[in-house]
């Protein structure tokens, strides 16, 4: 006789594919319980080196197998905050040394990453370059570079990214 349907021993709940709370997962499976979803922390940064902004072209392609302009940014370590996460980002994406200027705000946002959804909050600090090659990147990117500070507005793939540009902007605009 098959145990699916049949209650366990202790007489809780159902065993198998069959509902609970008149609830099913779309893939059938029984979930046994409300899990905590995984958030992702990162930091990020927008550099400038006069009115230019350093940007990276990230191995990782985008769903639909385009590249990715972007700004640096990955995950905050354990041990790590957030600024000293971009901080690590930006020298290991960019190959660039920086100093902090302010920060810039916080985007969070989901994503798709087999089959489930994952929030992600990434933090960006505003920096200034002090020196460095963006040669000297490391193997997440396939290429980093300078462009205008203003043409990246419009060329990072991600809105978000441009929003924290529109925010250097808009600091270097109330700073002079």
């Amino acid at each position: 006789m098959s145990s699916r349907g049949e209650k366990k021993p202790g007489g809780k709940g159902k065993t198998g594919g069959g509902k609970r709370g008149g609830k099913q997962k779309p893939s059938g499976k029984q979930r046994s319980g409300k899990l905590p979803r995984a958030q992702e922390i990162s930091a990020g940064g927008v550099v400038l080196r006069d009115e230019q902004v350093v940007v990276i072209v990230p191995t990782r392609r985008a769903p639909d197998g385009s590249r990715v302009l972007a700004l640096p940014k990955g995950h905050v370590d354990p041990g790590e905050n957030t600024l000293q996460a971009a901080e690590r980002e930006v020298r290991e994406e960019t190959g660039v040394s920086v100093e902090l200027i302010r920060e810039l705000g916080e985007v969070r946002y989901w994503y798709r990453r087999d089959g489930r959804t994952i929030p992600k909050s990434v933090t960006f600090y505003l920096f200034s370059y002090l020196s460095g090659d963006t040669a000297d990147h490391d193997d997440e990117v396939e290429e980093a570079r300078w462009i205008d500070l203003r043409e990246a507005q419009t060329a990072l793939t991600h809105a978000a990214e441009r929003e924290m540009v529109q925010r250097a902007l808009a600091y270097l605009q109330e700073d002079r």
